[in-house]
């Protein structure tokens, strides 16, 4: 049978027909992009407050209500090194009225690390929009007698078993950064888990630890303050933000744990609700507006097409899973 293309097709319709059809093809183009909430919508969280995925969604929140006309909450739900939070927003309603601030954790980390998750992190989520690229920073206590990553090398070498760091849990990006420069330096650390981010970095500055692999959003204050030593960025290049710190893979070649957030919905959110979400956040994250705050964060700002983020993340599943690899790391 012969296929004809949708515009040749269009040409050979009466032309009392034509015009009908193609308007009613441009009202459906712009009904996907006119979904307007009418109740408060709610970005998940999977971590506790106070670190780098929460900041980033309060400011993307904050500027997503502005413009659709409604309230965004945004709901902390940590734990399970944030499965409790992606199953949560995997089993709601795909109504555009539950989204999560997807990571690198939580749909590619995870899915190498647990034998059994609660969701899929590809089929179970509709991709809206990658935020950012958000490098970490290793850092150290002031007491630590290293002002540059040779030195720390050497320091722990000298010392197997005594430096202690901290991370948002087994298998977190704060433990995968750590646990995969201590692989490639050949070093012992003792890892030491936590709830989330932001109490690794008051313990750090407090000296109950010595190291850490932060996202650099949550110590940067202190870094400035004076009350850590930033040696270096886990990005595969310098932060423009710290031009003056090198990346990590300039002494040690090959290191590279580039962390990611964005936007997610249930499975099977609608046409017009991606749409409109997607052209929202795109516009917001490319606002220079938004592109400072984030910068002011250390984070890359992306704002991609949700066909650009489906594929960012599938690429991804294999790549962090070479990481927890070569970590060692387990959860269950």
């Amino acid at each position: 049978m012969e296929r004809r293309s949708f515009t040749k097709g269009l040409a050979a319709l009466p032309l009392t027909l034509a015009p009908m059809l193609t308007s009613a093809v441009g009202r459906s183009a712009q009904a996907q992009a006119n979904w307007a909430p009418d109740k408060p919508v709610r970005i998940v969280v999977p971590f506790v407050a106070g670190g780098s995925t929460d900041v980033t969604a309060r400011l993307v929140g904050n500027a997503l209500g502005e413009r659709l006309g409604q309230t965004v909450v945004v709901d902390n739900r940590g734990g399970a090194g944030g499965n409790i939070g992606a199953e949560y927003a995997a089993r709601a309603e795909p109504d555009g009225y539950t989204l999560i601030m997807a990571t690198s954790s939580t749909h590619a980390t995870n899915a190498a690390l647990y034998r059994r998750l609660a969701f899929n992190p590809v089929r179970d989520f509709t991709p809206i929009s990658q935020i950012a690229f958000i490098p970490n920073l290793l850092v150290v206590n002031p007491e630590v007698p290293a002002n540059n990553i040779a030195e720390l090398v050497a320091y722990a070498k000298a010392r197997p078993g005594q430096l202690n760091y901290g991370s948002g849990g087994a298998g977190s990006s704060l433990h995968l950064a750590a646990a995969v420069f201590a692989y490639r330096a050949g070093i012992d650390m003792v890892h030491v888990p936590y709830r989330g981010g932001a109490p690794v970095a008051a313990d750090l500055v407090s000296g109950k630890l010595q190291v850490s692999f932060s996202p650099m959003v949550e110590v940067l204050q202190q870094v400035r303050a004076g009350k850590l030593r930033a040696l270096g960025v886990t990005t595969a290049r310098r932060s423009a933000l710290l031009s003056d710190i090198p990346a990590i893979s300039e002494v040690i070649p090959g290191y590279e744990v580039a962390l990611w957030n964005g936007i997610m919905g249930p499975a099977g959110l609608p046409a017009p609700v991606v749409a409109r979400l997607a052209s929202e956040i795109v516009t917001i994250v490319g606002s220079q507006e938004m592109r400072s705050r984030l910068a002011e964060q250390g984070s890359d700002p992306v704002g991609s097409t949700p066909q650009e983020f489906a594929a960012f993340v599938a690429a991804e599943q294999p790549k962090w899973a070479e990481l927890v690899r070569i970590s060692g790391a387990t959860v269950d």
